[in-house]
């Protein structure tokens, strides 16, 4: 891997806090930002060096080349991006989705159409298998929507638990890890530690995200390396069933009290624009949805080229 610029560490530092912002939202995800951003297959690549032969190499060669092997710089700046997102920007997405929900969605609508837009016409054939792969995503992902929250289980145990199937969502781009920690009852217990500065449970939480980081990257690595243009086409699925999340105009039939005694929508419907209880901000959320594409755009025009070339050198 080729030594990266200042600015270079910068704009994956940036990467980091805009994966961790989305991982926060349910219904958005991470994995997502790292696709189109062009730093997801070096994610993946990166994780999966982490393994016995890592800790052999150590033994042998020192910790240089260990750093070096696993792409520490790398995971050193993304992920302090995502634990700055996460920290700070927990609690002021939290009062964006409840002060301007419309507004807010709209906003991640219009990520994930440029993001649908931008991964699928990365596939180059088209067959069967691609499509079926495309429909069966698109399908999984819709149904993960539709599903309700099973109740919380207060151990320590299923905080773990709940790390480990959580990472596995927030690197798989159009699945949301905050939409299923939400699912798993865990999302008000995590954020509110977050938040609270617990880091009994956060260390916790740490410690199955580890654990399902380490063993999903090596399927998502397989998968890349066997079937690329069917993974690909399933991540793209994935993307476009998520968008019954993300749909901005939503009638709420249940709340829930939050980790904050806070009553927050729990179960809601998508209803169209003319048939929603409230201002429709119809004009305001085009804006947001465009700005949302244009972000995507963005990223992609200027940042994955540098990506890509360093990947041809490493």
């Amino acid at each position: 891997m080729a030594k990266r610029s200042t600015l270079q560490l910068g704009l994956l530092t940036l990467k980091g806090i805009a994966m961790g912002a989305a991982d926060v939202v349910p219904g958005v995800s991470g994995g997502t930002i790292a696709f189109i951003s062009g730093i997801y297959e070096e994610l993946i690549d990166s994780i999966n060096k982490i393994n016995l032969g890592a800790l052999k190499l150590w033994k042998k060669e020192g910790f240089k080349a260990v750093w070096k092997h696993i792409n520490g710089t790398f995971f050193v700046f993304l992920f302090a991006g995502i634990a700055i997102s996460i920290v700070s920007l927990a609690k002021i997405v939290s009062y964006l989705l409840t002060a301007h929900p419309v507004l807010i969605w709209s906003f991640f609508f219009g990520l994930i159409i440029a993001s649908i837009w931008l991964i699928g016409k990365t596939i180059t054939k088209w067959n069967p298998s691609v499509i079926g792969a495309l429909i069966i995503g698109a399908a999984v992902a819709f149904y993960i929507t539709t599903l309700q929250s099973v109740a919380s289980i207060d151990a320590n145990w299923y905080v773990v638990l709940s790390g480990a199937i959580a990472i596995c969502a927030m690197i798989l781009p159009g699945v949301s890890g905050a939409f299923i920690l939400l699912l798993l009852g865990s999302y008000d217990k995590v954020l509110g530690a977050i938040s609270d500065r617990d880091f009994i449970i956060i260390g916790l939480f740490a410690l199955g995200c580890a654990i399902g980081l380490l063993t999903f990257a090596k399927v998502l690595k397989y998968l890349f390396t066997r079937f690329k243009e069917i993974t690909i086409a399933i991540l793209t699925g994935f993307m476009i069933g998520s968008l019954n999340k993300v749909w901005p105009w939503k009638l709420t039939k249940e709340f829930r009290i939050n980790s904050h005694g806070e009553s927050v929508p729990f179960i809601q419907e998508n209803v169209l624009p003319s048939s929603f209880d409230g201002d429709a901000q119809i004009a305001m959320s085009v804006l947001f949805l465009f700005v949302g594409f244009l972000v995507i755009f963005i990223l992609e025009r200027f940042a994955p080229k540098e990506e890509k070339t360093e990947n041809t050198e490493s």
